[in-house]
């Protein structure tokens, strides 16, 4: 399309009131300016458009054709407007969050609880990832913002811290004991079980890792799962040694379902937190996200 968009905004008014000189008021411009933008247009469409009177100016068939779609065009773009006031009013927008599956149920999905009830127009989408995905979708600016173990390392992301967590070793009374039966004193079960941890993938398994190579403590079986809510139901089925965050199994330490093994030295606490990339335009969604875990955590 040659024409500018102005000629149509100018041959929809003069259309829609059948005088140019309404419409020249209704546009804020002089009538000469109009008759040119008219000749223009019709000069590039190659047609005429308008029949004009002493009573005003009527559309001719060919007239009647186009503005059919113009105003088409008009009504469409008058409609976006007001969709688009509304949701400036509502205070409607999008956020995508990064987290994984663990966090997510145990720390995120509480936040969002109080956060939809303030903002119940901000449309939400998540993605459950481990940590170290979660990062670099935020690096590479696909996420709004992700909820994740501190790294060690990061150059774009700030991170706001939340809490610690815990990382902690449990089984059942019956594994313990059995290991027991088999002469494996308690500061040796670690490597002398069957050892149930997230993949490699996860930053979780990484830190643990780090603790057994600092401990030099040497593993035999060991199997990995994606999520801590099956390394907790496995653990709870005496099928070996779980390792999960204290936080997740409090329920079960306290009835007896699961045991904590003691550590020497214990694990050091980590920290969980909010990140986004701090290169991004902040939309005004996420500043509502930032806000209010800021205010949530005073």
């Amino acid at each position: 399309m040659d024409q500018t968009l102005s000629y149509y905004r100018i041959f929809y008014a003069v259309a829609s009131t059948g005088n140019i000189s309404k419409a020249a008021k209704e546009l804020y411009i002089s009538q000469p300016a109009i008759s040119k933008s008219i000749q223009k247009l019709e000069e590039n469409v190659g047609v005429k458009l308008f029949t004009r009177s002493s009573r005003g100016v009527t559309l001719t068939p060919e007239g009647e054709l186009l503005f059919t779609h113009v105003k088409s065009a008009f009504e469409t773009l008058t409609i976006g407007e007001d969709k688009l006031r509304r949701s400036i009013a509502l205070g409607i927008g999008n956020l995508s969050i990064g987290v994984s599956s663990t966090l997510c149920k145990y720390v995120l999905l509480p936040y969002l609880k109080e956060f939809i009830k303030q903002y119940p127009h901000i449309n939400i989408s998540i993605s459950c990832h481990s940590t170290n995905h979660t990062l670099r979708l935020l690096e590479d600016e696909k996420l709004d913002i992700g909820l994740i173990g501190k790294p060690e390392n990061f150059k774009n992301i700030i991170f706001y811290s939340l809490r610690e967590i815990e990382d902690i070793f449990v089984a059942t009374q019956d594994y313990l004991h059995n290991l027991s039966l088999r002469g494996i004193d308690r500061n040796h079960f670690l490597q002398n079980s069957t050892l149930m941890l997230l993949d490699k993938e996860n930053m979780t398994r990484q830190y643990i890792d780090n603790y057994f190579q600092e401990n030099h403590i040497l593993l035999q079986d060991i199997i990995e799962v994606s999520n801590m809510d099956l390394l907790i139901e496995m653990s709870k089925i005496s099928l070996g040694i779980g390792c999960v965050i204290r936080d997740f199994v409090q329920k079960e330490l306290l009835s007896g379902a699961l045991y904590e093994i003691p550590l020497k030295p214990p694990i050091s606490k980590r920290e969980i937190g909010f990140a986004y990339n701090k290169n991004i335009k902040v939309s005004k969604s996420l500043e509502h996200f930032i806000d209010f875990y800021e205010m949530s955590s005073l």
